[in-house]
């Protein structure tokens, strides 16, 4: 072990030389694909699994919403771990912890316990997010060099989720539901086999972890998800409802004042202090809120109410998938380098805001190229605009050291909107739902969609208004003088 210390002593390895770069992110890419495949051929067999284990639909939410839930829940943790622990650990850590829970989800005999191993998938997630996004920036020079790979990251995880959806149909289709869950078993043990030969060594940096912190804000998120979940169910004045968000918000009231007086806190609200982390992460709870909202809705509307398929409903998405990727590879790196990471997340909102009002006008007979097709395109440029420009945005400004704690409040960001904002969307259609008919329950449909537009519109005129404070010096940003660290495998060394 080595020990360094002293000023220009971040903690981080000197970025890889190219050849291993493209390795490097192949597999961190992939991670994120198998995070993002596997709620994608999920989200396909939604109907089959409710239909199997005699689910309504407030119930069938919890798979995915569990996952959602303890991934929010634990990214924090997994951020701090990643900066305290080592990276490169964290991350394999999290790819098996992902790879035996998806196992168990295959082989589970009652929607309990497949409910329960999607939760421990989101743990395993939450390793994996931040450990990640940091392992990115260590290996890409910030610059041109980390927005390409950032573009081409985002464009990769992004249209996983709808390619995930297109494969889900056909296993679900060919060999049911358990499929889905097998694929990501197989994912899983194809990104593990790549960790130790692309990723540079794990760094430490000796500290606390802050355990008080991540069980206050684990459990201030579940009860705030039952309790908007409860409130669609049973009314807003149920006592269920009432005491479990009051709930929430003491906990994650709570939760903040742990952390402005812990010495080694989970999420240094210092952090705060960065514009760019501040919009990005607002980008990402609308950008998730909307986009998996309406992704949430699609395979119901069309298997439920248009008479689809599994697999025609995964095919109908395949155009979102290619144009995101496209635009995500194409045109984002190039803006990113020209404006930063604020003008496309503007444009990008804007385009997932107007996937939902184009969604608006879905009929019960709807025809596929006039009615979904232009909401799906829609929505593919959105997403291609705004996922890598968040990415970038949630690292700028911020020490080397922290790069693990900030990627994970940007994904923490994102999971609140997957799991609080799908759920709130949830309620919406539920109690706009007219009647039983196919064209009562478009109703609720649409409310939601609304109510997702408007989310969009106000994320949108929130990031155009905040105009200054993203030019930042990463540098400048660092301290003089960083904590002890010790590296993986190297030999020791005085200090």
């Amino acid at each position: 072990m080595t020990t360094r210390s002293g000023p220009g002593a971040t903690g981080d390895l000197p970025s890889a030389p190219g050849p291993r770069r493209g390795l490097a992110l192949a597999v961190l890419a992939g991670a994120l694909g198998l995070d993002l495949s596997g709620l994608g051929v999920l989200n396909a067999a939604l109907p089959e699994i409710g239909e199997h284990f005699s689910l309504d639909g407030a119930t069938l939410q919890w798979t995915m919403t569990s996952y959602a839930l303890t991934f929010a829940g634990f990214l924090l943790f997994g951020g701090r771990a990643a900066d305290v622990l080592g990276r490169r650990r964290v991350f394999g850590t999290g790819v098996v912890l992902f790879t035996v829970a998806a196992l168990v989800g295959a082989l589970a005999p009652t929607a309990g316990m497949l409910i329960v191993a999607r939760a421990f998938q989101g743990v395993g997630a939450a390793l994996i997010g931040p450990a990640t996004l940091a392992l990115l920036a260590e290996v890409f020079p910030e610059g041109p060099e980390r927005n390409r790979a950032m573009a081409v990251y985002g464009s990769v995880g992004a249209a996983s989720f709808s390619g995930g959806v297109v494969l889900g149909g056909v296993l679900t289709s060919t060999a049911g539901w358990r499929a889905t869950m097998i694929f990501s078993v197989l994912f899983g043990v194809v990104v593990l086999l790549g960790v130790k030969a692309a990723l540079p060594p794990s760094v430490r940096h000796p500290s606390p972890l802050d355990l008080p912190g991540a069980v206050l804000v684990t459990a201030g998120l579940v009860l705030a998800v039952f309790g908007v979940s409860r409130g669609g169910a049973s009314g807003w004045g149920d006592a269920g409802t009432v005491v479990s968000l009051v709930g929430s918000v003491v906990l994650l009231v709570g939760f903040l004042v742990w952390e402005r007086r812990s010495a080694d806190p989970l999420m240094p609200l210092s952090l705060f202090r960065s514009v760019p982390v501040r919009i990005s992460s607002l980008a990402a709870l609308v950008h998730y809120s909307a986009a998996v909202g309406m992704l949430f809705f699609a395979p119901l509307y069309m298997q439920g109410v248009l008479g689809y398929s599994p697999l025609e409903s995964g095919l109908a998405v395949v155009p979102q998938s290619i144009i995101l990727f496209f635009v995500a590879n194409l045109l984002t790196g190039r803006l990113l380098g020209r404006f930063g990471p604020r003008i496309p997340m503007i444009i990008g909102l804007f385009f997932i805001g107007a996937a939902l009002v184009a969604w608006l006008f879905t009929p019960v007979d709807g025809n596929y190229w006039l009615d979904l097709l232009p909401g799906l395109l829609l929505t593919g440029i959105g997403q291609g605009l705004t996922f890598p420009s968040m990415t970038v945005g949630s690292l700028m400004g911020v020490p080397a050291r922290q790069h693990g704690v900030a990627g994970a409040v940007n994904v923490t960001a994102q999971q609140i909107g997957s799991s609080v904002g799908v759920a709130a969307l949830v309620v919406v259609a539920t109690v706009s739902t007219t009647s039983d008919t196919p064209a009562g329950t478009l109703n609720g449909y649409h409310a939601a969609y609304v109510a997702g537009a408007l989310v969009c519109l106000v994320g949108v005129l929130v990031v155009a208004a905040v105009r200054r404070g993203w030019r930042t010096d990463e540098a400048a940003a660092a301290p003089a003088v960083a904590p002890a660290v010790e590296q993986e495998g190297a030999a020791p060394a005085t200090t």
